[in-house]
């Protein structure tokens, strides 16, 4: 298929206005949250789970729903995802209390784990060659601008209409998605493997578990998931037709990167969590204010990734990936003094400007440095590894940061408990991202197979 042609244009306005569906509640619900709070007493640890109930069905069942795209055809499971996330979002609009709401989230997070795979799935198998680079930077930037444009569509819609409309906004958007792949987007599979239940229930539990120890502070629970997902790394050895290929991981170099993608956006996730909480309760913003602080970063990402991805290429993955953490640990340093005096122009942007820097000099060098330490063939189950990898990782963080720093109780939202425990909890993310940079200082190299350069 030709990008160029109608049929070609309609297949990535398909595949983009789905995605995107999936970032901009991804990008907005933070912002919401303390709205959410407010109307339903969800409390800090029903905050958490709105936030991670969506992020562990999706880490959890990513790597299925791949696998159910290839076996029973991409089209239907990335429609049948789009259908589920929209019903789920139907669900969580009008969700009557904390926990109805954290249930249809899971459920959202089934679909965006169906959906997310099969968008860049359906570009790679139904595109020329030649094209198919081009649809893919024309997704990944679409992608980017709907994350630039999710906190000012959340924060306004929470401000002036109210946080369930951040829900029912995915409504007449999945309907669109689903006329448009059904007229314009033909069916196509791939490798009709099996599928590894057993291991997709031991990740599904395990993270369970032990998020909801982390959440609850129970040790017994985070010890029973402990457990749980080493029994999963266990049946990953002997298993057929593994979700995770441990031979993959006897590569130093794509072992390390991931080492790396767990500690950044560990970090990313945790800080974005605490931020946006803390410039509304503390710094008394409004969803809209607040959500203008994530604004600069993705701008910068947006206009200069690509240039960074072609240094990356050209000189390695190594220094970018020493270098950004590092860099975007100052801008997270930046954040520490926020409190009630803070303005957006003095207090907010110029940490957001610095961090945007740091994540654009190592995101698409982190990129880099895990698609080409593993064969060619092997391509896309290590980026479905990675994937996995990140949101793992931000999983853990949301659950694990808040009761370390010590935001519990029912006056969690009283600025005088909150902020001391955003900036313990903002200073484990700094501390992540300095280890991401040692990591990537001591153990990446050269991929023993470069990438191609795009240009």
């Amino acid at each position: 298929m030709k990008l160029a042609s109608a049929q070609g244009r309609w297949v990535l306005a398909t595949t983009i206005l789905g995605s995107g569906m999936a970032f901009l509640d991804g990008s907005i619900v933070s912002l919401a949250l303390p709205a959410i709070d407010d109307d339903l007493d969800a409390g800090v640890a029903g905050l958490q789970w709105i936030v991670n109930g969506y992020t562990l069905a999706l880490a959890a069942l990513i790597l299925v729903g791949g696998s159910l795209g290839d076996r029973l055809g991409r089209r239907r499971v990335y429609v049948a995802g789009v259908v589920l996330f929209a019903a789920a979002s139907v669900a969580c609009a009008a969700a009557p209390t904390a926990e109805l709401l954290v249930a249809a989230r899971v459920v959202q997070g089934i679909g965006g784990a169906l959906l997310t795979p099969g968008s860049l799935a359906i570009l790679s198998a139904l595109f020329d060659d030649e094209d198919r680079g081009r649809a893919i930077g024309a997704w990944s930037g679409m992608s980017g601008v709907t994350m630039a444009i999710g906190p000012l569509v959340g924060g306004w819609l929470v401000d002036q209409v109210g946080w369930r409309a951040i829900f029912w906004i995915n409504v007449p958007l999945a309907v669109a998605v689903v006329v448009l792949a059904l007229r314009h987007v033909p069916e196509s599979r791939g490798e009709q493997e099996r599928l590894d239940v057993v291991g997709a229930a031991l990740t599904a539990i395990g993270l369970a578990f032990l998020t909801y120890g982390l959440v609850e502070e129970s040790w017994l629970w985070s010890l029973a998931g402990a457990v749980v997902l080493t029994g999963f790394v266990a049946h990953q050895a002997v298993a057929p037709h593994a979700l995770v290929p441990l031979g993959l991981f006897a590569d130093k170099v794509f072992t390390a990167a991931n080492l790396c993608t767990f500690a950044i956006y560990g970090a990313l996730a945790g800080s974005g969590f605490l931020l946006v909480l803390q410039l509304q309760y503390v710094a008394g913003f409004t969803p809209l204010e607040a959500g203008l602080a994530t604004i600069p970063t993705t701008i910068i990402m947006l206009l200069f990734s690509s240039r960074a991805g072609a240094l990356g290429t050209r000189y390695g993955p190594r220094w970018p990936m020493t270098v950004g953490p590092v860099v975007a640990a100052v801008g997270l340093a930046l954040w520490l003094p926020i409190d009630g005096d803070t303005r957006f122009v003095t207090g907010v942007l110029p940490g957001a400007l610095v961090f945007g820097v740091g994540m654009t000099i190592l995101v698409a060098p982190l990129t880099t440095a895990v698609l080409a330490a593993v064969p060619a063939e092997r391509t896309g189950i290590a980026s479905g590894i990675n994937n996995a990898v990140a949101r793992t990782a931000s999983l853990l963080a949301v659950a694990a940061i808040p009761p370390i720093a010590g935001i519990a109780g029912a006056d969690f939202a009283d600025p005088a408990v909150f902020s001391p425990g955003f900036r313990t909890g903002t200073w484990i993310c700094v501390v992540m991202l300095v280890v991401a940079g040692v990591l990537a200082a001591a153990l990446i190299h050269t991929p023993r197979r470069p990438a191609v350069d795009p240009t």
